[in-house]
């Protein structure tokens, strides 16, 4: 529990005959990216404003480290709370321009007077925002206006970030940019919890996901664990030439008997449509395997020697956004009634 920063135990949420999130239990550590995953209305949104006190749980409680160490029920006692910014989806301003904003977010979160200018200064330029500084923030673009709110997020130097959908109408230079610098923030010891649908960036940058559904935790893991455990690795062999239709079968089952050793699947269960299936438009084998880094060599090794005067490797890699995609598919469609906790 010491280096435990936030925790929620047994929360739930209601918005009168809706239940939003339901006995929803997971803690971050200190330095940790935490990555929340789900499909619109799954409780994302509700889950880190319930963290940032914009929302009262009905039940259960949420807890943040205070400047003494010790967990603090939030709704109970707001003061002497570790440091938080909170950047909430697509943010709205009031009238002003960029400097008055962020002055006035810095003085309100009791940044040192003397370091404001230097850190708004230091920002923009980071963010390619430096330029407006004195513009109206009506004039900005919808992507501006996101790095804007990333960056009163952080303008207080925060020990713990809650951050939902960030890259929200960012262009791909920005994100990138985001994403690198929220890894920054984590090497300086910060704790991030981020909210997004952007599965490849959560994989990129996060060190375990919670995956919400209907209001449930159905998942809460490292993505390689959670993969690991609903058996979804896959590996994707592509090939230069395709295969004739009339030799596929006789090939798959032929794969299959080379490497039943480094799959999950039991021998009386194997089929060629659970452990190997053809892409001809790739053209690629699609292999189910048991996830080790081991086995994904001997498979490499098995079908570029074994099958040689079959055909040849072009490309031999691990999907990773589909993964994620299959991932939550599966953990979702494995409970959708009750919440299941993975340690």
């Amino acid at each position: 529990m010491e280096n435990v920063i936030l925790q929620l135990n047994h929360v739930k949420k209601k918005y009168h005959s809706l239940v939003a999130l339901n006995d929803v239990s997971f803690s971050v550590n200190k330095h940790e990216i935490i990555g929340l995953v789900g499909p619109n209305g799954a409780g994302k949104t509700t889950a880190l404003k319930l963290i940032a006190r914009l929302l009262t749980p009905n039940s259960g409680t949420i807890c943040i480290k205070n400047i003494n160490g010790t967990l603090q029920d939030i709704h109970k006692h707001s003061k002497n709370l570790l440091e938080t910014g909170f950047l909430i989806d697509i943010p709205q301003f009031y009238n002003s321009n960029i400097l008055h904003l962020l002055k006035y977010i810095a003085n309100i979160r009791n940044y040192p007077k003397d370091k404001i200018d230097s850190r708004i200064n230091h920002l923009l330029r980071e963010f390619t925002l430096y330029k407006w500084k004195y513009k109206n923030i009506k004039t900005l673009s919808k992507g501006m206006n996101q790095k804007l709110g990333f960056i009163a997020s952080i303008i207080n130097e925060p020990e713990l970030i809650i951050l939902d959908e960030p890259q929200t109408g960012l262009d791909p230079e920005s994100r990138i940019k985001i994403r690198e610098y929220l890894i920054s923030l984590q090497k300086e010891g910060k704790t991030i919890l981020i909210s997004s649908h952007l599965l490849n960036e959560i994989r990129e940058i996060c060190n375990r996901i919670a995956i919400l559904n209907q209001g449930f935790l159905v998942g809460f893991d490292s993505i390689d664990n959670l993969e690991r455990k609903f058996k979804i690795k896959q590996l994707v062999c592509e090939i230069e030439e395709k295969i004739a239709p009339e030799r596929l079968e006789t090939l798959i089952s032929k794969i299959i008997q080379n490497i039943t050793k480094y799959t999950e699947q039991n021998e009386n269960e194997i089929t060629s449509s659970r452990i190997i299936t053809y892409n001809p438009e790739i053209p690629a084998f699609i292999i189910n395997y048991d996830g080790l880094r081991e086995s994904k060599s001997k498979i490499l090794e098995t079908l570029s020697h074994n099958f040689k005067d079959d055909f040849v490797v072009s490309t031999f890699y691990e999907p990773k956004l589909s993964q994620i995609e299959k991932l939550y598919s599966q953990t979702a469609a494995k409970d959708q009634n009750k919440s299941t906790e993975f340690k």
